[in-house]
């Protein structure tokens, strides 16, 4: 039987002690991270506190970017007068890019699905609800509304199913012992949830200039270790040419790693002059958060990244250098 995710006793005691709350989420949100924060407002409000949505963004995706109205980029003063802090899907306000000054020395509470890799980041942490295990942070913040005996409106329920499929890849990235995620599924459609609405929300509405980006991405791509590591590339002229807001990431991590053979695939794009950012998925018990920690970052098993100083050439010449440590190895 998977694991059934419950609150831990400190986090509704907290819940219950503050009346006002800065939700936050890591920069460059996905739906994982907006809906987890729409979700817990939601939850809050309906326990009479005042809540405040923050966010550095930006609302890349094109599923959360009718949320980003929704979003305040700065927190003042008055904000942060007599305010908690919960932070979701991330681990401290090091991982809120823009906001992050503003969170800091506040009474802080995380709830989160990555394995942790650091302290809380200057928050004054009292408590933290990290359930790697969990197949996203929506699922989490599902269990507080269990937790405080919550019925979940319809609203609600396209929130959280949102998230839930978008970081399980619509439900391809769970294993074996995983059922508690298409459990809280069932629950969520039977509350208002539609799977169908999901799908055509994260697949729906793409341009042509993404799909072109997408075969730039494809015709960049290498092979390595006989073609157990693909490798793809995106300069900063070609983010240029397309634009950002038509990047499909997801849609080019699908593709690669449908691909024969392969074991792990690594995308670095010039994130701006001095920096990359490096995105990572692998299979089965290859753990490529192991490698995004070389470099800073994190993540899940098969799921990673990080953005590092440098650009392409040199990032690309390491990131090989990592996974032939690896890859080189008989058993893979």
């Amino acid at each position: 039987m998977g694991k059934i995710f419950v609150p831990p006793a400190c986090l509704l005691e907290f819940v219950e002690r503050q009346g006002k709350f800065i939700i936050a989420g890591h920069d460059e949100p996905d739906a994982d991270c907006v809906c987890s924060q729409l979700a817990l407002a939601s939850i809050l409000k309906r326990l009479g506190k005042d809540t405040l949505l923050c966010s550095a963004g930006p609302f890349r995706k094109p599923e959360v970017r009718p949320y980003e109205k929704l979003f305040l980029d700065k927190v003042s003063g008055d904000d942060r007068a007599d305010a908690a802090v919960i932070i979701v899907d991330c681990q401290g306000p090091q991982r809120t890019g823009s906001v992050c000054e503003a969170l800091k020395d506040l009474p802080l509470a995380i709830i989160d699905h990555h394995e942790r890799n650091g302290d809380a980041g200057g928050g004054t942490c009292v408590c933290a609800f990290v359930e790697a295990e969990a197949a996203s942070t929506t699922m989490l913040v599902f269990s507080l509304f269990k937790a405080l005996r919550l019925d979940l409106s319809a609203d609600e329920a396209r929130l959280l199913f949102l998230g839930l499929c978008t970081d399980s890849g619509f439900f391809r990235h769970i294993e074996s012992g995983g059922e508690e995620a298409f459990r809280v599924a069932a629950e969520l459609i039977g509350a208002g949830a539609s799977p169908k609405e999901t799908f055509a929300e994260i697949n729906g509405g793409k341009t042509l200039a993404s799909r072109l980006l997408l075969g730039m991405e494809l015709g960049n791509t290498e092979s390595y270790f006989g073609g157990k590591l693909l490798l793809s590339t995106e300069s900063l002229a070609e983010t240029e040419e397309y634009g950002i807001e038509n990047r499909d990431t997801d849609t080019l991590y699908q593709l690669l790693m449908a691909v024969e053979g392969v074991e792990a695939v690594a995308v670095i794009r010039q994130h701006t002059d001095r920096e990359c950012a490096l995105g990572l998925r692998s299979r089965r018990a290859l753990d490529v958060a192991k490698v995004a920690a070389v470099y800073g970052g994190g993540g899940h098993k098969n799921a990673a990244g990080a953005y590092v100083n440098g650009r392409i050439a040199e990032l690309k010449l390491s990131v090989i250098g990592e996974f032939e440590k690896i890859l080189a190895a008989p058993s893979l």
